[in-house]
């Protein structure tokens, strides 16, 4: 009496079937499916070894700092 038959998990599955739809039901598993590739990509990564940082002679300047050494220092009169 407390353990549930195969007529029980049929009502069951149509019920929500009803509720729910195919479309909703398949869109949920895709999604599931792709969260569990994403959590799994991510975990990959993860485990990469990190490359070691450049030194700073090799980092080039950021492009505003070109830009501004380029220009001529202006001169401002008050």
């Amino acid at each position: 009496m407390g353990s549930f038959t195969i007529t029980h998990w049929i009502v069951v599955a149509l019920v929500v079937l009803v509720l729910f739809g195919r479309g909703k039901i398949s869109e949920t598993m895709g999604d599931f499916g792709k969260g569990i590739k994403s959590f799994r990509k991510g975990m990959a990564e993860e485990d990469r070894p990190t490359p070691p940082p450049a030194p700073p002679s090799q980092i080039a300047p950021p492009a505003a700092t070109q830009e501004s050494a380029a220009k001529a220092p202006e001169s401002r009169e008050v």
